[in-house]
């Protein structure tokens, strides 16, 4: 990573870097709220934290594993899990009947991991993809087996958003353009709306949802509530989150969020402490914990 000189003087210095040097840093906090613009290097004094990793058991070993170059202790507490529905069976059988569909569009990475199963057991057709943003379009790249000669990632929008994302694809003149939108039962409508509004025509799959795990272990519920930052990757973890909370309202934690979306739902969700990537992705998530555990330092030492 290469170091900017905001970040060689936090290595160097065990103070943390004065508010007017963060402002300088080209990195916009607000109060409440914080987008991160530019990324540093973490302080050595981050080895003293704890982030909390809530995806499914398994699915956090990349997080872990970033953190863990940097010498930040991550604890597991997986919140939430993903359950198949009847549509999927549906999704198989459009694509083994060869339907023509000009785009498919993804927006998640769990989507997409949803996708490629029933797209492996349709024979791997050809198909084109618009995908929301890089992290989605990722899980594409590194399916194995590979999946570029068949799955063609043709679109993400300028902004990794479902209203972006309507607003701005691709569409041949005032021909027919049909969409198939395998999603999460609790996704929004975003798309549909927008997408329909533009003269696309939507055939939207529910093909999973999302609920929060029926057991949470106690003896690491009560150590993650003591944690400086929890790292969430979807509205519904925000949720189960939020359910966990003795008193949100009074909760002096920090949520690091994947995405805008994410951070939204936090938001509406009554969390002040909320910061999320304004590029999503795993290296926007772990910046996004490094602004996150800076502030909570800073904060500390006041």
């Amino acid at each position: 990573m290469k170091l900017s000189l905001l970040s060689l003087s936090t290595i160097l210095s065990p103070l943390p870097p004065p508010p007017q040097l963060l402002h300088n840093h080209r990195r916009s906090i607000f109060f409440k709220s914080f987008k991160v613009r530019a990324s540093s290097s973490p302080a050595n004094s981050f080895s003293n934290h704890r982030v909390v990793v809530t995806r499914e058991r398994g699915k956090n070993d990349k997080l872990i594993a970033a953190l863990a170059k940097h010498g930040i202790n991550s604890l597991e507490l997986p919140l939430i899990q993903h359950t198949q529905l009847p549509d999927l069976e549906k999704l198989v059988s459009l694509l083994s009947a060869a339907t023509s569909f000009d785009w498919i569009i993804i927006t998640s990475p769990e989507a997409a991991l949803v996708f490629l199963q029933a797209w492996k057991a349709a024979g791997t057709p050809n198909v084109k993809v618009a995908a929301v943003g890089t992290a989605t379009a990722t899980i594409f790249h590194e399916a194995t087996p590979p999946s570029k000669q068949f799955i063609e990632v043709a679109f993400t929008p300028s902004k990794a958003t479902g209203k972006v994302l309507a607003s701005e694809l691709p569409k041949q003149g005032n021909e027919r353009c049909n969409v198939l939108y395998p999603a999460s039962a609790k996704a929004s409508h975003d798309i549909e709306e927008g997408l329909s509004k533009r003269g696309f025509h939507i055939t939207r799959l529910n093909t999973y949802t999302t609920e929060p795990v029926q057991h949470v272990d106690q003896t690491i519920l009560q150590q993650a509530l003591s944690a400086s930052v929890v790292a969430v990757a979807s509205p519904s973890a925000v949720g189960a989150w939020v359910d966990l909370l003795p008193e949100p309202q009074t909760w002096e934690g920090s949520v690091a969020c994947i995405g805008e979306t994410t951070a939204s739902a936090a938001r509406k969700l009554g969390l002040t402490n909320v910061y999320h990537p304004s590029t999503p992705g795993l290296h926007g998530w772990v910046d996004t914990i490094f602004d996150a555990l800076r502030v909570h330092n800073r904060l500390s030492n006041v």
